[in-house]
């Protein structure tokens, strides 16, 4: 047999729409958990007369599992579709999940975005379908669950389609591909079998739309750039920096150069999980050797790419952001640390440029500051060389969140670098 395409999903929603009770009953209808221990929870939820809810017996069991540390490995949770070979990137809380997809570590090609029908997007749907779009999401099913709940009732579907919609539009996506969903995670409606309750539904199943997404493109035309996550000396062959090509294609005997280090070598060999590589594609992590390099000379969070075509080194850049948390307000002056790609680097806000609060744009003295819920473009000086690229043209480089006191207080895009000279 083939092997199957991977792709990493994402699901997400608000904390009580019901995305870890749909990721078991995607994990369970596809056969991801272990028929035994579904059985077991079956039998043990009829003797105690809780027939009918054995899913959630399901649920319960696994959680209760993975506390002991049995079974499922909550972080990377697998299943395969008739098409796909899926990983379930965990986005256990809102912080977490900015950290991980920033980190690049899963850089979901794709999302289902929960949202229920008691009650429609809240705020926090909306801040996720934010993330995910900034965040370079390209794919999104959005799943409108809970339908057991309102009676499968067409109309309450309809109105959670339309709030869904609304928030979309207001971030400039026009939702026409993306399939709207009405399941029940609960009782199995819609995620691998069209349901007699929801007659009036024609569209795909859940695990029909996830056949039907695409493997995104691997950016193979454009220059290259990867990003540093560490350096290691080898005895015998020297050093050896690691790291995830995110653009362009990575070879033998080619000359790079790396930013903001300022330092270039020739890249000798490649390798991936102890083999030698004759190239290497976007996606690929990968260590490699190269000639010319001392181990001091580069570090995490510099950028390897072409002489021609170096990694941009920032003497300021402009962004798009959107404050997620931010405990008091953002002014003018404010510094704190980006995590993009691999780097670390603290950053001061020079100019609130344009914000809105609540989709009204901001004038005057209410442009002086930025706070929770704020969409801005501004402008940012790093405090010392980092690299990072516009995201139209290096989209893993123009990603970032913006972390202080611990959590996530904003994330965004970059649209624009003024370079260092």
């Amino acid at each position: 047999m083939a092997e199957k395409e991977h792709m990493n999903l994402v699901i997400i929603g608000h904390v009580d729409h019901g995305k870890s009770t749909l990721t078991g009953r995607i994990l369970l209808e596809t056969g991801a958990i272990d028929p035994h221990i579904v059985e077991k929870y079956k039998k043990e939820a009829a003797e105690k007369g809780k027939g009918t809810f054995y899913f959630a017996w399901v649920m319960d069991g696994l959680k209760e599992e993975r506390e002991r540390g049995v079974t499922i490995d909550v972080a990377h949770k697998k299943f395969f579709t008739d098409k796909y070979y899926f990983t379930v990137i965990d986005a256990p809380g809102h912080r977490d999940f900015v950290k991980n997809m920033i980190t690049g570590t899963s850089q979901a090609d794709a999302a289902i975005i929960t949202c229920s029908a008691i009650e429609g997007p809240q705020a926090q749907t909306k801040e996720h379908i934010f993330l995910a779009t900034t965040l370079g999401v390209k794919q999104i099913i959005v799943a409108i669950n809970k339908m057991d709940a309102v009676k499968y009732d067409e109309a309450k579907y309809k109105e959670a389609v339309g709030s869904m919609r609304k928030l979309f539009m207001m971030i400039g996506n026009k939702a026409e591909n993306i399939p709207f969903i009405p399941v029940s995670a609960y009782e199995g409606d819609n995620v691998k079998t069209l349901s007699a309750n929801t007659p009036w539904y024609k569209g795909p199943t859940l695990i029909q739309a996830l056949d039907a997404l695409s493997v995104p493109a691997k950016e193979t035309d454009k220059d290259l750039r990867l990003p540093v996550q560490d350096v290691y000396t080898i005895t015998g062959i020297g050093t050896v920096p690691v790291g995830r090509v995110e653009t362009g294609v990575l070879k033998p005997n080619t000359t790079v150069i790396f930013e903001p280090s300022h330092v270039k070598g020739e890249v000798k060999s490649i390798e991936m999980h102890h083999e030698n590589l004759s190239q290497a594609v976007p996606g690929d992590n990968v260590g490699f050797n190269v000639r010319g390099v001392a181990k001091n000379d580069i570090k995490r969070g510099d950028v390897a790419g072409p002489i021609d075509n170096p990694p941009t080194v920032a003497k300021s850049f402009t962004a798009q952001i959107i404050v997620l948390n931010h405990p008091s307000v953002m002014t003018v002056g404010y510094t704190p640390v980006f995590h993009l790609h691999t780097a670390q680097v603290a950053c001061q806000l020079t100019e609130i440029i344009s914000a809105q609060r609540a989709g009204k744009n901001l004038e005057g003295e209410d442009l002086s500051f930025l706070k929770t819920g704020d969409r801005a473009v501004v402008k940012f000086t790093p405090t010392k060389p980092m690299v990072i690229e516009p995201a139209k043209s290096f989209g893993p480089l123009g990603r970032f969140a913006i972390r202080d006191m611990g959590q996530t207080v904003a994330a965004g895009i970059c649209i624009d670098v003024e370079k260092a000279v």
